[in-house]
Formats: C-alpha cells, structure tokens, sequence
C-alpha cells in the first residue's frame, strides 16, 4: 500500500520537480493547487484533511519574500498562517516533512561557514524571511512527528532563471550575454535530483533529529560557477563582477545528515551544470530574452 503523501507547493520550483521524480512512482502524492487548497484559509485545509487519508506532509510551500517576487508584503504572517494551518492539524498525519532554509541561521548579518545545526538561535534573523524560518523551526522542536530539513541553496530546473545565479549564468551564457555577479560569495548549491533520495528517506523512516542541514559536501563561489558556465557554453563571455572582495558565505555542514542517510552521494556540480545547460537549451523558447538585460 503506498503512502499517502500531502505536498504544498506542488507548482513550485521545488515541488514541480518533486512531481517529476521517481517519488511519484513510488508514493500517492496529493499536490493541489492554490485554487483547491488555499493555506492561508483555516475552513479550506480543515476539509482537505478531513476529506483526504494523509500519511506524510511535505510542506514546500512559501509566500515569495525575493526580490523578483511579484507581491512581497505580509511575509510572515501568510508564511506562519500557511505554517500553522499544517502544524494545527498534525494528528491527521503520521510525519511532517518542512522543507526549511539555512536563513534559519542569520545568513543576512554573518559569514555561515559550514555551520552545523547546534548554531541555530546563537542569533536570530533580523529579515523577514529568516525570523519566520527562526519560528517555525522552534515550534518544531516542540513537535513529536515534525523535521525541519534546512536548504541553502538548491538550483534546477524551474526555477527563476531572472534571478537565481546558476541558471541566470547558464540563460545569460546561451543567449551570448555577459555573466554578471554582484559580488563573489560562497554557497552550497545542492542539485535539485539530490533532494529527491533524501526525501524518500525523511519518508520512509524515523529519525534522531528535528533538524537537519540539506547541503552538498563543498561550497563553491559564484565566479567558479560562472567559469564553469562559459566554458560549458564554449564562447567567450566576459564575466562582470560589481563588488569587489567576497561576500557573507552561506554554507553549512552536513555531517549529521550523512550520519543519518547511509550511502548518501550528491551530484558532481560540473555534471548537474551541464545537465541543466542542455535542458535551457532544449528549452530556449521559454527564456525570455529581456529578462536577463537587467540584474534585479
């Protein structure tokens, strides 16, 4: 019999892909739309569990807080409603997955150096989005059947090439734009295939912890990436940096994440660029041009 999972976000960039996957395959996944279960209502996602047998809730949705978001106002009180709605209900379901972030952290004021999860609450976040994180993951702690999995930076298809580094660089490169950075900083970028094993497992099984770091072995920066990039694509691109010196890294440890998932691998990132290279290639017509002219 397979479990009967409740993803939000499912139009996502995270949850698109999640619906791409071999978890498809594997688990009944319920991915409504907005339109069908709207977070923010109380009366809405009362229903869905009341009308829905649900095993495991993966929770990836989030009001956009970006700069490129179209209405950023009212973060975190749509973020905590949406949360709480899912929280409040929780002996309708066996296990909460919240796919969280490393801003849990204060990535904002401080360098993160492949921080381990024992820093979280040495500081708490002063930006909107990184005190909502801050909250939700202290409710978590007083939870019996929730993890709070904390993504740094993830990159893949679907998501806003308009503004996130690795497809920007790899838009820009297909369309013989120059690479532009603002300024070099070091990441963890994790490739979205690597989220789906993980996932699979935090289903599957119980775990030690209430937190985990979801981050590759390496971080690497910005220009390296956008070397990569160029040389992927095979012209000679100029690559603008406007900042000089390097800014606030934002990495964090996996180690008791390894610990946790046996055999667990991440992508090559040369590999996993090239992959996502040939797929805007593939897919040139869903890239507008006019987008990449200006750096948000």
């Amino acid at each position: 019999m397979k479990l009967n999972v409740l993803l939000t976000g499912g139009s996502g960039f995270i949850g698109r892909n999640i619906l791409e996957s071999y978890l498809i395959e594997k688990y009944n996944i319920i991915a409504p739309r907005r339109s069908e279960l709207d977070l923010v209502d109380d009366d809405n996602v009362k229903r869905c569990f009341a009308e829905n047998k649900i095993d495991v809730v993966i929770h990836s949705a989030i009001k956009p807080g970006h700069r490129n978001a179209k209405d950023p106002t009212n973060l975190f009180y749509t973020a905590s409603r949406m949360f709480f709605n899912i929280t409040r209900h929780s002996a309708s379901y066996r296990k909460l997955i919240v796919l969280g972030s490393g801003s849990v952290y204060d990535m904002m004021t401080q360098d993160l150096c492949k921080v381990s999860e024992d820093f979280f609450d040495t500081k708490m976040p002063l930006d909107e989005h990184g005190f909502f994180r801050f909250i939700s993951a202290k409710f978590i702690e007083l939870m019996d059947n929730s993890v709070d999995l904390r993504i740094f930076s993830i990159f893949g298809k679907y998501e806003d090439y308009e503004i996130r580094f690795i497809s920007n660089a790899i838009c820009k490169a297909i369309y013989d734009l120059p690479i532009t950075i603002k300024q070099n900083r070091r990441f963890d970028f994790l490739y979205i295939d690597d989220l789906m094993p993980i996932l699979d497992h935090f289903i599957q099984n119980d775990v030690k912890y209430k937190a985990y770091n979801i981050t590759p072995n390496s971080a690497i920066d910005l220009y390296e990436i956008a070397l990569k990039a160029k040389a992927i694509s095979g012209k000679d691109l100029p690559i603008v940096v406007g900042k000089p010196g390097m800014g606030f890294e934002y990495s964090g440890s996996n180690k008791r994440l390894r610990d946790e998932v046996p055999g667990l691998r991440f992508s090559n990132i040369d590999e996993s660029i090239s992959k996502l290279y040939r797929w805007y290639s593939e897919n040139k017509h869903s890239i507008n041009r006019d987008l990449l002219l200006f750096d948000k």
